[in-house]
């Protein structure tokens, strides 16, 4: 019978990542969960909490009793159509930045300054996730994923084991400066494939060493 660590370890499997690095991104000491596995034993309900945290795309009624989809319906919005409230002292404000202020998101130091940011929000959908910044999308490389004039939330990734595959992504790049893509993998572990959703973009190849920073997408406000 299939049990929760099972489950587990086909998040890791989806994800392209080791138990290890599950265990460090959910700041669980390393060998909590792969000796639970190995083993067959119960973990700690903490942990089980911290992976629905850290991997809000999967179903937490699947994770935790197998029933449903593993991951949660695309179809669903992150957000209703609508023009974010502003003001709501009990909620983290949410700087809205250019993509120059955001194009070294990528370094250890770095930091949105306070000249950068155009607006600050309060987004109640957002409270119980990790945003970063959020940025306006430009052109229609994205359509209909994405309209140019969409705001997006990013949650910026540190360790490059954690791309989730397939996912819109922002990228800082050194020469084609900030793109909004999916990321698959490349051909050698030294490349990364970009696609666009619009079908007349082509996907293309970027080294790794040509990326100066990722953040993943986790949310949309649309005007209509």
């Amino acid at each position: 019978m299939e049990t929760t660590l099972d489950r587990i370890k086909q998040i890791c499997d989806n994800e392209g990542i080791k138990i290890t690095a599950l265990e460090n991104r959910i700041g669980a000491s390393k060998g909590v969960l792969s000796r639970a596995l190995n083993k067959g034993s119960d973990i700690q309900s903490k942990w089980i909490s911290k992976i629905v945290e850290n991997f809000q795309q999967y179903n937490p009624e699947w994770l935790l009793t197998g029933k449903g989809s593993m991951l949660k319906s695309d179809a669903q919005p992150d957000l209703p159509v609508a023009v974010p409230v502003k003001g709501d002292q009990n909620i983290k404000a949410i700087p809205l930045v250019d993509e120059t202020a955001v194009a070294g998101f990528g370094n250890a130091d770095f930091a949105i300054k306070e000249q950068d940011v155009k607006e600050y929000y309060t987004i109640p959908k957002f409270r119980h996730r990790k945003v970063d910044f959020m940025i306006e999308v430009y052109g229609n490389s994205m359509y209909p994923k994405y309209n140019s004039g969409d705001i997006v939330a990013a949650t910026i990734i540190t360790e490059s084991g954690f791309i989730q595959w397939n996912k819109p992504h922002i990228i800082a790049t050194k020469s084609q400066g900030i793109l909004v893509k999916r990321i698959l993998k490349g051909p050698d572990e030294h490349t990364l494939i970009l696609k666009s959703d619009n079908k007349d973009y082509p996907p293309f190849e970027v080294p790794k060493d040509e990326v100066d920073g990722l953040a993943l997408i986790v949310g949309v406000i649309r005007l209509e």
